[in-house]
């Protein structure tokens, strides 16, 4: 049986994709009411609307209920709530029943990486990571997609991968959980940054110059943190940023949009239901950064916007001003 816990939009694409992999499903949602209109009519109209939902998916506001019987668990919860909902979960869990993460976020209050964040509350859990370049509808609709699943214990990743795996629906395996895990979150912040050169017009050259940039800083940060280089350059690393910096329907290209248009993070932020995961990873990226004492320009830029220590003009101003230097990393 699959449990998944996180009742979103990509919580509930996984759920098809479960199902489609002939696999029981059971959905943890947060909100009851959330829970109830997928058992009552199969539809998840707060989180992924118009999309009818199979049958044989249930759903539960019961963490308990979630994760009896669970042979594999997906942990697709918001990032910044990731550790709580874990420790809360873990005493019902079976012995030794892998733990898959597929939120896209680093720990903003500690700088941990989720898997650093669950590791002790999951003592006893292997822990994988689930990510790659997936728009939630496109899953949910059973359209062509390839992700990374990565575990430090490589007949892990492979268990995972041939549970997940259909027709549509292609898992990549890797031991690299570092290098997935950084690509799938610091694109969210680069992708906030590209909504920022779209809404200001500046044209596609200077999307790209941007997204080419932030690539750089991926791989500075992910390599800085232990993670492969040859990752961030598949599905989880580059793919991912591509398609998240390539299109509206991104949550955080759409953030970075709509503080070009003139609004606060704040004001944008609070009038969503769903969450724009590099709204908190820019500032995660930005103290790692400081740390680990690499540079990483976009991210800091986008991190001192979101917090209001400089104005976008400000930000654009202090990337645009860098001193020029040869194109090695």
């Amino acid at each position: 049986m699959l449990a998944i816990l996180g009742g979103g939009a990509w919580g509930t694409a996984l759920a098809f994709t479960g199902h489609r992999a002939n696999l029981p499903v059971r959905l943890w949602a947060f909100e009851p009411e959330v829970a109830a209109e997928i058992n009552a009519s199969h539809r998840n109209q707060a989180y992924l609307p118009g999309i009818d939902l199979p049958a044989a998916i249930t759903a539960t506001s019961s963490l308990a209920e979630a994760v009896d019987g669970a042979d594999i668990i997906l942990l697709v919860t918001p990032a910044q709530h990731l550790r709580r909902i874990v420790s809360e979960a873990v005493p019902y869990m079976e012995a030794g029943v892998p733990l898959v993460i597929c939120a896209k976020g680093i720990e903003q209050a500690t700088g941990d990486l989720l898997s650093q964040a669950i590791a002790k509350p999951a003592a006893g859990h292997p822990i994988a990571v689930l990510s790659g370049p997936t728009f939630a509808r496109e899953v949910a609709s059973g359209l062509p997609t390839a992700v990374t699943v990565a575990c430090e214990d490589s007949a892990v990743a492979e268990r995972i991968v041939y549970a997940l795996k259909s027709p549509m629906f292609r898992p990549y395996s890797s031991t690299d959980v570092v290098g997935v895990q950084v690509g799938g979150a610091v694109k969210n912040v680069i992708a906030i940054a590209a909504g920022v050169t779209i809404g200001l017009q500046f044209g596609e050259n200077a999307r790209a110059a941007l997204v080419t940039r932030g690539l750089a800083e991926i791989v500075r940060l992910g390599t800085a943190l232990g993670g492969r280089a040859e990752t961030l350059m598949g599905l989880s690393g580059l793919g991912d940023l591509m398609l998240t910096c390539g299109s509206e329907q991104s949550r955080n290209m759409s953030l970075g949009i709509e503080l070009a248009g003139g609004l606060n993070a704040t004001e944008i932020l609070a009038a969503r239901t769903s969450v724009a995961e590099g709204a908190y990873t820019a500032t995660a990226v930005h103290n790692l950064a400081q740390r680990l004492g690499i540079e990483t320009p976009i991210s800091t830029a986008v991190h001192n916007v979101l917090t209001g220590e400089l104005d976008l003009a400000q930000a654009i101003g202090s990337l645009l001003e860098r001193p020029v230097k040869a194109e090695v990393g």
